[in-house]
């Protein structure tokens, strides 16, 4: 699926689907598959050191030759683990916005398919991260992950919206992110595991504080960001 869906470009090419992705997303941020395209034909060097590694962890190792993939025909048992497990908090979190995992768009400007999956998986992880951090998903929700995204991968896609993002805050909006969650996501993201190493699907079972334990997780301050 992934390796079918792939488009090559030359450079100019990649510089010219940039340029529109990046334009059109700021002038609808909703615009997932231009994001998307950002993120690809801008991140190549950041998903080469991801995909580095991960071949340099043992369960990212597992993750690269097994290849699971986040969407219902393989999450949907996510929906019936205990209440107090990682698996039933990402179910909530996605129910309760009515989301599905079957959403993402697929991989298009990626030059291999092992690049391509990597660039699939960072998509597709974005919801359990949500969960782990207990993050919101509205704009203050989203521009401090995208710190953390940043952090965790140097994608520039992941700076460039974390500064579309408070460009668009409300003066109240930009107070608040920048005195309690900007400065909490820097330390979040640096002192959590390396995320991209994580093999999500094997933890469902496990209570949600065992694994934040584990992986050095933070949650995100508990304050009104609407």
């Amino acid at each position: 699926m992934i390796e079918s869906a792939r488009i090559q470009l030359n450079r100019w090419q990649q510089a010219a689907v940039a340029l529109g992705s990046a334009v059109g997303a700021l002038v609808d941020p909703r615009r997932a598959d231009l994001i998307a395209a950002l993120g690809e034909t801008t991140g190549k060097p950041a998903f080469e050191r991801v995909l580095e590694r991960m071949k340099r962890s043992p369960e990212g190792r597992a993750v690269l030759l097994e290849r699971p993939r986040v969407i219902s025909a393989k999450v949907g048992h996510a929906w019936e683990l205990p209440a107090n497990t990682f698996g039933a908090a990402y179910a909530r979190f996605m129910g309760s916005r009515n989301f599905s995992p079957d959403d993402r768009p697929p991989v298009r400007f990626m030059d291999t398919d092992e690049l391509a999956y990597v660039a699939m998986r960072a998509r597709e992880v974005h919801d359990f991260w949500h969960t782990l951090f207990d993050l919101p998903t509205n704009l203050i929700g989203e521009s401090a992950l995208k710190v953390i995204e940043f952090e965790q991968m140097y994608l520039p896609m992941c700076l460039m919206s974390v500064v579309g993002g408070t460009a668009r805050f409300s003066e109240k909006q930009r107070r608040l992110f920048f005195q309690s969650y900007f400065p909490w996501a820097i330390r979040a993201g640096m002192q959590c595991t390396n995320l991209m190493c994580v093999y999500y699907e094997k933890h469902f079972h496990e209570e949600l504080d065992d694994v934040r334990r584990k992986w050095g997780i933070i949650p995100a301050p508990k304050q009104d960001i609407a």
